[in-house]
């Protein structure tokens, strides 16, 4: 038959069920045959009992022939549907002795089930296939894994089980929507993958897969994307004017894909390659092939110089593969990262600095292969504590000009916070003043951040040695009656909340076990015996832990009768294996039910300003912060932290390579000051808060004397000498000078 024409379906009705809905996934395409008027729905024709699939598939109506069609349709005339009540049932119960008809939605409608089969049976409300439900599932509810919304686990036409994962569950609705869009190839559980059990388990439950590619397969140009070639420079300081997207072939500008994986590029200047032909590995590749031990010795690589006959040296962010490592004899080892230079005057990002020959810089890498695992996670707390940083200062939005001063008495930290904290004026969405008193003097109210990072810092440092906290090198919560009774748990959830949103530093005391209870339902948490900080409670639980034989096991559980019981832990033991969920229920009663109520209310004090919604959003980023002590600063650290800044009357930078060398003898003991010293000098913090600096901490190379630590912008203007050793001693001179005044 020649292609049917189509016509308003909406308007006309199935000839075999007699609506008028247009409903492709209820019932089927709705087709009208103009030229035999003739609408039917796709489902009732299947479905129908009388009817059988004589023609082609290009044949009347899907293979169904128009004279067969009239024949059922006059069959079904004189049938009455045991669900309306009206003529026109078409469909009737397989099951033995069962005389039931009813029209195809009417089924649907009374919850028959119809198997798009073999025979394409149809069940009535009566005989329809059930799957087996469990007493103890029936009492449960989960999650539909499509819609990811509550399913209950009972017996409905509207709940459908997976056959092949026990913890699998859907709804109806949900699975024949899927069903429709992946087709026959494509459909399966959506747990575990199993295509053949799935398929067949639905199939007999009524759900119609029809046999066709996905949806998603067959639209077009839907995998256009992945014909593209990947045309971005990832390096971290991309050299390139025009931009990292820029590829001008047969040039230095011309991007080189990552030979192993191909997602990551460069331009042939920004790693120093002078070829095409030189191959490249993008740092995820080279950290792959290190830890398995696959990387050669010629491709451990040095931080590049790209060394030029006149002595320049180019600072690259990212070096060359094939640069060849540096002597051991070398004088000085480079840091890993050029320092971030912006130059008010119009220097390249490439821009060379010449350097005398006898204060030039050699340039090193420490081989790739040594201490690959921690510098892999250093690197992959970094990028989390990178991701922190950018919600708190979402965070901070919150925060506005309005001021609120707190006193803080230094030798009475805690009271004089929880005094400013409690003020009636007090609010946290309020710009923080600090100005801090002690018995024999009074120190003048400090606007800028650093009496805000040292007052943080003090308080965090007091809360970890509270007796809200029980534990030696990691913390749980403790269980303090008093405390509790004065809300101070609410209290120090709401200081660390605040701290962290105003520029307070990382915590890294809490335990995994604490943390996770913050971020999931407690019920959900399984805490291990380092969480138990009293001595006595821990033997008790290795006695019952190491019992070697039921009787051993036994008298472990007499002796201390009065604690289990008073625990709720006591239970009968009659096996050596019991003593497993035992030592489980002590841990969970003493870990987490004990402190149940000094939990929730520290969760609320977490609460202000939004910072508990966020640490649950991102649990993983935010364990950097409250798991981990911040990694110790290094000269990499802080040369990557401080942006070199030059004006026009500068002779480009000159005295960065000072500075970085200086940052080097620091960092190996050659100093008399540490590497945060020199960041409390320029910041008025020890550490680097988890938000970050606002502003961005900056190094200014100025005609003047001596350094000056300009703390209120962060700021770290340093003087231009004309030797190494100048530099050098007067920059521990006003350091250490000026560090001891404000001890004192």
């Amino acid at each position: 038959m020649n292609e049917n024409k189509h016509f308003d379906v909406q308007s006309l009705p199935c000839v075999l069920c007699g609506r008028t809905d247009d409903c492709p996934e209820k019932y089927g395409e709705k087709r009208t045959y103009v030229e035999y008027n003739l609408t039917v729905h796709y489902y009732c024709l299947l479905m129908s009992s009388g009817i059988w699939q004589r023609g082609e598939e290009d044949e009347g109506v899907y293979g169904f022939l128009i004279t067969d069609i009239r024949k059922e349709v006059n069959r079904a005339a004189k049938l009455k549907c045991n669900i309306c009540k009206k003529k026109g049932a078409s469909i009737g119960c397989v099951a033995p002795k069962c005389k039931r008809s009813y029209h195809f939605p009417c089924g649907v409608q009374k919850e028959c089930i119809f198997q798009f089969m073999e025979d394409f049976r149809s069940y009535c409300w009566e005989h329809k296939p059930v799957q087996k439900f469990s007493v103890k599932e029936s009492r449960e509810s989960s999650q539909c894994t499509i819609c990811l919304d509550l399913v209950e686990q009972l017996p409905l036409y509207s709940v459908l089980k997976s056959p092949c994962c026990k913890n699998a569950w859907f709804h109806r609705e949900c699975l024949q929507y899927q069903a429709l869009s992946a087709g026959v190839f494509f459909f399966r559980c959506t747990v575990c993958n199993n295509k053949d059990k799935f398929q067949k388990e639905m199939l007999r439950m009524g759900i119609h897969i029809p046999e066709k590619d996905a949806s998603w397969e067959l639209e077009e140009n839907a995998y256009q994307d992945l014909l593209q070639c990947y045309q971005h420079c990832d390096i971290r300081r991309c050299l390139c004017k025009k931009g990292r997207d820029y590829n001008e072939p047969d040039s230095k500008w011309e991007i080189k894909r990552c030979q192993c994986c191909g997602s990551r590029g460069t331009h042939l200047a920004c790693s120093s390659m002078k070829s095409w032909e030189q191959n490249w590995e993008c740092m995820e590749c080279r950290s792959i092939f290190a830890k398995s031990g696959n990387y050669s010795k010629q491709q451990k690589r040095s931080l590049a110089t790209s060394e030029k006959t006149d002595g320049t040296t180019c600072l690259l962010e990212e070096p060359s593969p094939k640069c060849p490592r540096q002597s051991s004899g070398s004088q000085h080892s480079f840091l890993l990262q050029s320092p971030k230079i912006m130059c008010q005057s119009n220097l390249t990002p490439c821009s060379r600095l010449e350097l005398p020959a006898s204060n030039r810089m050699t340039m090193s890498l420490s081989p790739l292969m040594s201490n690959r695992n921690w510098s892999l996670r250093k690197k992959h707390l970094r990028e989390q504590r990178r991701e922190v940083s950018n919600i708190l200062k979402e965070l901070k939005l919150q925060v506005n000009t309005k001021t609120t001063r707190l006193n803080i008495n230094t030798e009475n930290i805690w009271n004089s916070a929880l005094k400013g904290f409690r003020q009636r004026n007090f609010s946290p969405t309020n710009t923080i003043e600090i100005k801090f008193t002690s018995c024999k003097n009074r120190l003048k109210t400090d606007t800028s951040d650093a009496s805000k990072h040292r007052f943080f810092q003090l308080l965090m440092l007091h809360l970890q040695n509270s007796s809200l906290f029980e534990g030696s090198s990691v913390k749980n919560l403790s269980l303090d009656s008093q405390a509790l009774k004065e809300n101070l748990y609410f209290e120090a959830g709401k200081m660390i909340a605040v701290s962290l949103v105003h520029g307070g530093p990382s915590l890294g005391f809490f335990s995994k076990t604490l943390f996770n209870c913050l971020v999931y339902d407690p019920e959900n948490v399984k805490p291990a015996l380092e969480d138990v900080a009293d001595v006595g409670v821990a033997q008790t639980i290795k006695m019952i832990k190491y019992s070697n034989s039921l009787s051993s096991l036994q008298s472990a559980v007499h002796d201390c009768y009065e604690f289990l019981a008073a625990a709720g832990c006591l239970r009968p033991v009659t096996a050596l294996c019991d003593k497993n969920m035992l030592v489980n229920d002590i841990l969970v009663h003493h870990v987490i039910k004990r402190i149940i109520l000094p939990l929730e209310s520290f969760r609320q004090g977490l609460k202000t300003l939004g910072v508990l919604e966020k640490i649950q959003m991102h649990p993983d980023a935010f364990s950097s912060v409250f798991c981990h002590k911040p990694e110790r600063l290094s000269s990499e650290t802080l040369c990557d932290l401080f942006t070199i800044n030059c004006s026009s009357d500068i002779n480009k930078v000159e005295g960065a390579d000072f500075w970085m060398s200086y940052l080097q003898d620091v960092e190996s003991g050659e100093s008399v000051v540490t590497l945060e010293d020199i960041l409390l000098f320029g910041t008025g913090s020890f550490s680097i808060p988890p938000i970050g600096f606002d502003p961005e901490p900056t190094v200014k190379f100025l005609h003047i004397r001596y350094p000056v630590g300009n703390r209120l912008r962060n700021c770290l203007e340093l003087p231009v000498t004309k030797t190494y050793e100048q530099f050098k001693n007067k920059m521990e001179f006003t350091i250490r000078n000026t560090l001891r005044v404000d001890r004192e």
